[in-house]
């Protein structure tokens, strides 16, 4: 019997297989972030920085919290960082304080890391790679599920209509 060649469910079924597609590249995505901050909190060079601000909103619908943070670096330069976002879980173990270890990486994309918080960071960028990747896979494997059914049997939808006209 098979999809028909246009429609909605055509095009439903094609539009699907993006899910899967950003699933998975969201995780790729995680996964470069998460080795970015690993490569810095490693490799760093370490710092003292000044807490300029700290916000932390604990609305309802929306939880979030940064640091503004000013450092002064080995060569007389200092590196200035506007509202870096932090994971909301780990808001406290730097809530209250004057001052901050960092690590540096001049260059790497994610230059600058917190040293308590920097270990934790860098971990749950990389279950969440994992997890979008586990979400992406399954998303994958339903979409193939789907389409395959389509191809087979055709639109179960219009089945019924045609029964019903038969009936």
């Amino acid at each position: 019997m098979g999809v028909s060649q246009s429609g909605p469910l055509l095009l439903v079924s094609r539009a699907l297989w993006l899910v899967p597609a950003f699933l998975l590249l969201l995780a790729l995505n995680q996964l470069k972030v998460g080795l970015d901050l690993r490569h810095t909190f490693l490799d760093g060079e370490p710092a003292i920085a000044e807490v300029t601000a700290f916000d932390r909103v604990d609305r309802a619908d929306v939880t979030y919290g940064y640091v503004s943070l000013r450092i002064p670096l080995k060569d007389g330069t200092t590196l200035t960082r506007e509202e870096m976002p932090l994971p909301y879980s780990l808001l406290h173990r730097v809530e209250g304080k004057d001052s901050l270890a960092v690590q540096i990486l001049r260059g790497a994309s994610q230059e600058v890391i917190i040293q308590i918080v920097g270990n934790a960071q860098w971990k749950m960028a990389v279950i969440q790679s994992s997890m979008a990747l586990i979400a992406g896979l399954m998303a994958l494997a339903g979409v193939w599920a789907w389409s395959r059914f389509l191809r087979n049997t055709g639109d179960p939808g219009q089945r019924i209509v045609e029964a019903a006209h038969l009936g």
